[in-house]
């Protein structure tokens, strides 16, 4: 391995104070001024790129160092920013802080939906990463026990739209619950400090809070959306071959880590936070790398599950976005061309 290294406001701001300051490496840091460009994201030599927990094949890659070492004989430089969950890749991607982010397909629908200019280019993994979670003793063992009370989630995010889907499946409607809208490692401390009564969580956050004793009490991969690596249009229109580089450096990874889970885990570990075994459940135990790497049919079919979903609760205002997001925001064409073996190994 190379390395590169009301009652509840109250308790909410304490909640929001342990996130700050107690939370899992990373999970709640914001993106700072020094770390992304955002004066043209394909301009001047530079390839800005998001790592997160929850993708693990940015992290083999990162780690590695393989595109620093095939872009580099390019003059081209890899920035590596943080996404703290899929909205703010998402906000990062409208915004041209970063060429290529990592999201949960949902959000990638809701972005396209919603105007982003993005396209969905590799599907890194499918994850069971997100569950609903209460604490022991809490009174909360089934979806339905969640009428009247409040839950932590992530808007935008897989967690959020697997609360949707779950409420739903349940016969609650949304207004029935009060939905926080927290970062992921905000609503772990706000469930652990009792402001919330429940949290809509993602791994590698969920399993830790797992591991100390909470209870995943509702769990649906169906819910769960596949992991997308997404790019602007402009990055892929502008640098085909950058975009290709970073393709097959994925593609690369996934072989990678497939034939070295523990040493994945172990990197995930160490940028999370986490304990060692925590992070081998979250790799061994609820994350599949070894699915058809190329968007299609099998996310589009997930996708159109989830699409009404978002414009009963007025995410995206017309069910003609959706269809138009559906139409346009698969991008095979890097996939089918990948060559793992154009990425030298690390030395």
């Amino acid at each position: 391995m190379k390395p590169r290294s009301l009652f509840r406001t109250a308790a909410l701001a304490t909640a929001l104070s342990i996130g700050l300051t107690g939370c899992l490496a990373g999970e709640n840091a914001s993106t700072s001024a020094d770390t992304v460009a955002t004066d043209g994201a394909t301009e001047g030599g530079t390839l800005n790129i998001d790592f997160a927990t929850y993708n693990p094949l940015s992290l083999v890659i990162k780690e590695q160092g393989w595109l620093e070492d095939e872009l580099g004989k390019q003059d081209i430089t890899v920035n590596w920013v943080q996404s703290a969950g899929s909205n703010k890749a998402n906000e990062a991607l409208r915004a041209g802080a970063i060429d290529v982010g990592s999201t949960a397909g949902s959000a990638a629908l809701l972005a396209r939906s919603n105007g982003s200019p993005i396209k969905a280019i590799d599907i890194y993994s499918q994850p069971e990463w997100a569950a609903l979670v209460a604490l022991p003793g809490s009174g909360i063992e089934s979806v339905e026990d969640l009428r009247g009370k409040s839950v932590a989630a992530t808007k935008g995010t897989d967690p959020y739209f697997f609360l949707l889907q779950a409420l739903e499946s349940a016969g609650i409607d949304q207004s029935e619950v009060e939905v926080q809208n927290l970062q992921h490692a905000d609503g772990r401390a706000a469930l652990a400090s009792g402001a919330v009564d429940a949290w809509s969580g993602l791994d590698p956050i969920m399993a830790s809070a797992e591991q100390d004793g909470a209870e995943l009490f509702f769990r649906n991969i169906d819910f769960n959306t596949y992991g997308f690596l997404n790019a602007t249009e402009s990055f892929l229109e502008e640098k085909p071959d950058v975009a290709q580089t970073v393709v097959n450096a994925y593609e690369k990874a996934r072989e990678w880590a497939k034939a070295n889970p523990e040493e994945t885990a172990a990197i995930l570990a160490d940028v999370a936070g986490i304990d060692p075994a925590v992070a081998s459940a979250v790799i061994i135990d609820r994350t599949n790398l070894d699915v058809e790497p190329a968007p299609g049919d099998a996310q589009r079919t997930v996708l159109e599950k989830i699409g009404p979903v978002f414009v009963e609760t007025g995410d995206v205002a017309t069910q003609a976005q959706i269809d138009e997001a559906l139409d346009t925001l698969f991008d095979d064409s890097l996939v089918k061309r990948a060559d793992p073996a154009a990425i030298a190994a690390s030395s």
